[in-house]
C-alpha cells in the first residue's frame, strides 16, 4: 500500500442531529451532522415528521408574497386605466369648459357619466357648457368605448 494518499481515518467520529451526539461511527470526517437518522426516520419510529429541506417553505412563501405584489399592482394599474378614473383635463375640452366642470364639482370621467345620465340637459345647465362642448364630450366618452 502506497503511502500518504489515503485519508486519515477517525475511529470514533461522532453523528450529531440537531445539536446532539447520536452515535459514533469510524470515518474520514472526525464529525458528521445529519439531519435524519433511524431513531427519527418515521420508517423506524412510526411518526410523521415534517423536514423543511433547504427552506422549501420559506421559498414557497416568497413567491407566495411576490405573487400577490404583482397582483396588486396588476389592480392598480387596471385602476389607473379605467377611464372613469381619468380627470376632467385629459378630456381636452379647452379651457373654459374644463373651468367650468372642475368649478361645478365634476373632476373626473366617472363624474361626467353620472351627469350625463340625467340627460344632456343636466350638463347643458351648467354655466360654461355649451353645444360644442357637449359634442367634445360625447366624442371622447365614444371614443374610449363609454358611450355608444
Amino acid at each position: 500500500m502506497k503511502e500518504g494518499i489515503h485519508p486519515k481515518w477517525y475511529p470514533n467520529a461522532k453523528v450529531i442531529v440537531e445539536g446532539e451526539e447520536v452515535m459514533t461511527v469510524g470515518s474520514t470526517l472526525p464529525e458528521i451532522s445529519v439531519e435524519i437518522w433511524s431513531g427519527t426516520h418515521p420508517f423506524y419510529t412510526g411518526t410523521q415528521r415534517l423536514l423543511d429541506t433547504e427552506g422549501q417553505v420559506d421559498r414557497f412563501m416568497r413567491r407566495l408574497q411576490k405573487r400577490e405584489e404583482l397582483q396588486a399592482v396588476a389592480e392598480e394599474l387596471a385602476e389607473k386605466r379605467d377611464p372613469t378614473n381619468l380627470t376632467v383635463d385629459s378630456m381636452s375640452l379647452g379651457t373654459r369648459a374644463t373651468n367650468a366642470l372642475t368649478g361645478a364639482g365634476v373632476t373626473s370621467v366617472g363624474d361626467v357619466l353620472e351627469l350625463l345620465e340625467k340627460g344632456d340637459d343636466a350638463l347643458l345647465a351648467l354655466p360654461g357648457i355649451g353645444q360644442k362642448a357637449l359634442i367634445d364630450i360625447k366624442r371622447f366618452l365614444r371614443n374610449e368605448g363609454m358611450l355608444q
